[in-house]
């Protein structure tokens, strides 16, 4: 679905994907999240800049089929950046969509370029980082989550997802208080829902003190090296659907 052919259905759209998200069982029973606990309609994308990484993904596909029923990895740049994924997993058929700079509200516009139209077995989705840095807040940003994992469970209701927890870094470190709320607030909303699986990369990258640990991260103090993504690889590796 085209960008915009979504923002012309937006408000009622995604009001009526996140009251499915509501409907989502747990394992043992219905899930706490109900329409009453919807924030509001979808933003609109963060930047018309994604368009053109949507016609990347698309040019890749034409040129290299992607593999069947893959884990799709898909976020910002974290994801994007993560050039080892296919060998760090390589017992498992990975793609990698991330696009750098993205917002959760982008992956939830983008889903079927980035996820759905793949069939995965699984997706892993990393964001938010970009979105309290930019200002919007942990409601929001748990907002979005909702929305994205509406926008998924619409064509694919039994597809299991993993939301990795937004990552503190020495760059950001002023907003460790947004993010730890957002975290917290998401790894609680997960914890009711089927298939939703809440990954804490976050805890594991601070130091004795508290703070991002700067071995983690390049000379930008912003993403990750390889140390960095080799903590994530053994972090997620055991939420990886085989």
């Amino acid at each position: 679905m085209s960008n915009l052919r979504l923002r012309c259905c937006a408000a009622p759209l995604f009001a009526a994907l996140l009251a499915l998200a509501g409907c989502t069982g747990t394992g043992v029973g219905r899930a706490i999240d109900t329409p009453e606990a919807v924030e509001a309609p979808l933003d609109p994308v963060s930047s018309p800049d994604w368009a053109r990484d949507m016609a990347r993904f698309a040019a890749e596909d034409a040129a290299t089929p992607p593999p069947e029923r893959p884990v799709v990895f898909t976020g910002s740049s974290s994801v994007r950046m993560w050039t080892t994924l296919a060998q760090d997993f390589s017992d498992v058929p990975v793609l990698n969509r991330g696009f750098g700079g993205s917002q959760v509200r982008d992956a939830v516009w983008y889903a079927d370029e980035i996820a759905v139209r793949y069939r995965p077995r699984q997706i892993v989705l990393y964001a938010g980082d970009n979105d309290i840095d930019a200002g919007r807040t942990p409601q929001q940003v748990l907002a979005d989550t909702r929305a994205f994992v509406a926008r998924v469970r619409r064509d694919l209701p039994g597809t299991s997802i993993a939301l990795l927890a937004i990552k503190p870094s020495p760059l950001r470190e002023g907003s460790l208080d947004a993010q730890r709320t957002a975290n917290d607030a998401i790894r609680d909303w997960a914890a009711t829902q089927k298939n939703v699986a809440f990954i804490d990369v976050f805890t594991p990258m601070l130091d004795a003190d508290g703070r991002p640990r700067g071995s983690l991260f390049l000379e930008d103090r912003l993403h990750l090296n390889a140390d960095g993504y080799a903590l994530w690889r053994g972090i997620v590796e055991p939420y990886l659907v085989r």
